[in-house]
């Protein structure tokens, strides 16, 4: 049975698409309601509620200008700035977030002598998976399946690990990622499978400062593999960990937002959402 969470945030979804879809007819806050059907006074209050700003407002964040706006700013910043963000909620991921890899000994024979922790919950953008292990968070993916289809998708990358439903420590300090007060985050660790150029790029990720958007050439200049574009892309879409490695701020060179692992209206509702937060 779905939360109500889960019920807002479907909605909330949907109006995203809508306004996305229409973005150069600049639908007003009736049109966009009645999209959801609800009356406008009910969905400026949840909108606000959701995001912190104006449906109006939010529309402003989907616009091409507003990429290509958070691209240039980021694209002419020098490698010492790109490392360094922005003050306060905008270096939120590389302050705390810290990656180490699994070593082959690890993950061989699919996992087998792992224990994997994994848990349920709720977001902003709707419901996820946890997984981890005694080291730190190894999984995170949003459960658009189900419960059971997400576990099974799990299972697929460990397939010999021994599970337990329970909800670690590791999970807990990983899911506060999604409150409204950031000053008192704890540290997040990751324990992630993955090749070193895949865990560099996710790493290289993790310096993307909040409210700001990267291209995937900008992103392999930056891994120190420029002009491998192609190659980068391929490490974003393997991103096992959702939202805490922030895969969702790589955009095309044009502004355009491009394909996201979840779901491209997810992925402008989580760039406009955090585009709200340091605003």
């Amino acid at each position: 049975m779905e939360t109500q969470q889960q019920i807002d945030f479907n909605r909330i979804a949907s109006a995203i698409a809508f306004l996305r879809q229409h973005f150069k007819d600049q639908p007003d806050l009736e049109a966009a309601a009645g999209h959801v059907h609800l009356s406008p006074f009910h969905f400026q209050r949840m909108f606000q509620e959701w995001a912190g700003v104006s449906p109006k407002q939010f529309l402003q964040y989907l616009s091409l200008d507003h990429a290509k706006s958070r691209l240039l700013k980021g694209a002419t910043l020098s490698d010492a700035a790109f490392e360094t963000g922005l003050s306060g909620t905008s270096r939120l991921h590389d302050l705390f977030i810290k990656i180490e890899g699994m070593t082959p000994g690890e993950y061989r024979n699919g996992g087998a002598g792992l224990d994997i922790n994994y848990s349920f919950a709720d977001s902003p953008f709707g419901p996820l998976i946890v997984a981890s292990t005694e080291k730190g968070v190894c999984h995170m993916a949003f459960a658009d399946t189900g419960e059971d289809a997400s576990l099974s998708e799990l299972k697929e990358k460990f397939p010999q690990a021994n599970y337990r439903q329970f909800v670690d420590q590791h999970q807990q300090n990983a899911l506060f990622i999604f409150g409204q007060d950031w000053h008192q985050l704890p540290e997040i660790k990751l324990h992630l499978k993955g090749s070193p150029f895949q865990i560099r790029v996710w790493e290289t990720l993790l310096n993307v400062p909040m409210g700001r958007l990267v291209t995937y050439s900008s992103l392999a200049e930056n891994t120190g593999h420029k002009g491998a574009s192609r190659a980068v892309g391929t490490a974003v879409a393997a991103n096992p960990v959702a939202f805490l490695i922030p895969c969702h701020r790589v955009i095309r060179s044009s502004g355009e937002t491009g394909q996201y692992h979840w779901g491209s209206d997810r992925k402008s509702a989580i760039i406009g959402w955090e585009a709200a937060k340091v605003s």
